[in-house]
């Protein structure tokens, strides 16, 4: 049987201000990094034994 979840905790003070800087701070992924995103995906997929 599953566990309940847990409600999620506020955050407040310094570590709701850092959660909101790093938010606002959102880097792109660069070329270099989607490409080797696209080749792992790509590895696993070929990895994977799906009964479809």
């Amino acid at each position: 049987m599953a566990k309940p979840i847990k409600e999620t905790p506020l955050l407040s003070g310094k570590d709701a201000y850092t959660f909101m800087k790093e938010n606002k701070e959102v880097k792109k992924a660069t070329k270099e990094e989607k490409k080797e995103i696209k080749e792992d995906y790509d590895s696993l997929l070929r990895l994977a034994q799906f009964g479809i």
